[in-house]
């Protein structure tokens, strides 16, 4: 018997209710066993990447009803990364805990999953490992190409590298406004590989989707057919009770670790990765990313590490064609929603631009991963995206110049007197999760007007917060502990000398111990902190875990499963 008849089958005035309340045009058949199939939906119109999903979800309910199920439209929690103030990623542990109770107080016997913009994806897969549903994901997709004087223009991307030519005077500012139509062309979300191409892949490397479908553009004809077939599949899935559980198990993360190189995905990816590992009880560490990532070669040519966009990676061959070429470095044990294991879908597409798609014996980088960084700046660990650093500073000693805030930032940055130059190390503390509240994505600080005025386009960045996946630099992120969780960035001072060095995965303050053990945090500094005294921000601040574990509410680790405790009408 598939859960929904805990509501609807049998006789009495509980099913009854639950029936009635329900008909509206649905016929008697749709109670009589029949898989009820929710769609959870992060379709909105102030989430503009997701603006698209409703049409989507028409294609779901289709392939719903054609295998013999009943679809419902659930609309969920929606995350729009370019409006929420002040970032998304505050609200995406609500996001998912409030997808997680409605998935688990609703009469629903699998589950489609419907997200495209940075944080929907892992705020559904987080929902969905909690409540342990059959569960199934449908990508929104990627917008098209955009371009500006003939050349691509990645969404993200371009807005940094142009925002700091208007900086530094080289772009006129009105010539920079217009590129906004240029840049965002269709539906979709942001067509470089930032977080919310990267989740769509990462999902499918999980095995959360039909194989083939993450990365196919918002605007293609074949999105609404894989929308249908997902339908389809989640009646299935239903049927035979194959849960996200049974699914995403130890060796579908390390198949994550491994694409995420490969692809050059988001820095996010590892704080969400972290989270949905956490929901389902799995130990994964900033460790394994390291242990299995590093060596990885970078094959995908997108920007922000390469030249590229999502629409290019597509024609190319797509996700498939590029584990392929690291179909020796995968865990062939690892299943798929389809019930068969993510490498039996390898061998049959091919490489079809070798411009986007390197081939493995010649990568765009031969270790692409993620590397972590241990050091007495970061005793819990920090990450570094080699693929999108300038080579000549991932081994670097400079003086700090140090921000309390991003507001501190603002106000500061461009001040003739702000004692920087090219060997500087930039440290901008307060912005983790307790900090900020929430972690922004604003450790790739811009650079001061007197530095892009003498050619400089990178310094080493070093932060508690992190980035978007659209954007690039010699940026350290994720510090652990926090600023404001009493991590030793917060006793950094201008002038001290701070050691960046990737190949050794070190990040050393150059500060005698006695004297770092007799410093306090400024009360500047402290007053910087977030506060709250009422709703959520305050059982965010109370609760949150840090960056190296996901940054996911304590009370939130660990897989509860899906049945309702009482039952009261």
């Amino acid at each position: 018997m598939v859960r929904s008849q805990g509501w609807y089958g049998g006789d009495g005035r509980d099913p009854y209710i639950h029936r009635a309340w329900m008909r509206r045009g649905v016929p008697d058949h749709a109670f009589d066993g029949r898989p009820q199939i929710a769609i959870a939906n992060t379709a909105s119109d102030l989430t503009p990447c997701n603006m698209h999903l409703n049409e989507v979800a028409e294609y779901v309910k289709q392939g719903v009803w054609e295998a013999g199920g009943v679809p419902v439209n659930l609309p969920v929690v929606s995350l729009g990364e370019t409006l929420v103030k002040p970032t998304a990623m505050l609200w995406r542990n609500m996001a998912a805990m409030a997808t997680e109770e409605m998935l688990r107080a609703n009469p629903i016997d699998s589950v489609v999953l419907l997200g495209g913009c940075d944080k929907t994806i892992p705020a559904l897969l987080m929902a969905a490992a909690s409540v342990d549903l059959p569960a199934v994901v449908v990508p929104g997709g990627p917008m098209l190409n955009g371009y500006f004087r003939g050349e691509r223009m990645g969404c993200g991307t371009g807005v940094w590298q142009l925002s700091e030519e208007v900086r530094a005077g080289t772009l006129a500012a009105a010539e920079f406004e217009a590129t906004d139509k240029t840049m965002i062309r269709s539906k979709g979300h942001c067509n470089t590989m930032g977080t919310a191409s990267t989740m769509g892949l990462m999902a499918e490397a999980l095995g959360m989707t039909i194989p083939g479908v993450a990365g196919t553009p918002a605007a293609d004809s074949r999105l609404l057919e894989a929308a249908h077939t997902s339908g389809r599949l989640a009646v299935e899935l239903a049927l035979e009770d194959r849960r996200i559980s049974q699914v995403i198990t130890r060796q579908s993360f390390h198949n994550a670790i491994v694409a995420l190189a490969g692809i050059g995905g988001s820095t996010n990816a590892v704080v969400h990765l972290l989270a949905i590992a956490g929901r389902l009880g799995i130990e994964l560490t900033l460790e394994d990313f390291d242990r299995i990532g590093a060596q990885v070669p970078l094959l995908v040519n997108l920007q922000p590490a390469g030249t590229y966009l999502m629409e290019d990676l597509f024609r190319a061959g797509g996700f498939l064609a590029v584990l392929d070429q690291l179909r020796d470095l995968l865990d062939p044990s690892a299943t798929t929603v389809t019930g068969r294991a993510l490498t039996d879908y390898l061998g049959i597409q091919q490489v079809w631009d070798q411009d986007v798609i390197a081939p493995r014996g010649e990568p765009l980088q031969d270790d692409a991963g993620i590397a972590v960084l241990r050091g007495n700046l970061a005793p819990r660990g920090a990450i570094i995206k080699p693929a999108a650093a300038t080579p000549e500073l991932l081994v670097h000693t400079g003086r700090a110049v140090v921000f309390d805030s991003i507001e501190d930032v603002h106000a500061r940055l461009d001040d003739p007197d702000l004692d920087v130059d090219a060997d500087s190390v930039f440290v901008l503390r307060g912005c983790g999760p307790k900090g900020y509240p929430g972690m922004p994505e604003v450790g790739n600080m811009p650079l001061p007007q007197k530095l892009l005025a003498q050619g400089v386009r990178d310094v080493v960045r070093i932060s508690d917060g992190r980035m978007s996946g659209t954007a690039y630099g010699t940026v350290v992120l994720h510090v652990a502990p926090e600023a404001a969780a009493g991590g030793p960035l917060a006793l950094v001072q201008d002038g001290d000398l701070i050691t960046l060095d990737v190949p050794a995965r070190r990040l050393d303050l150059l500060v005698d111990p006695d004297e770092l053990a007799a410093r306090t945090p400024s009360q500047r500094q402290v007053d910087a902190f977030a506060v709250a005294d009422r709703g959520w921000q305050k059982l965010y601040i109370e609760h949150v875990q840090g960056a190296d574990s996901g940054a996911d509410l304590d009370f939130l680790v660990g897989s509860s499963g899906s049945d309702v405790t009482r039952e009261s009408h």
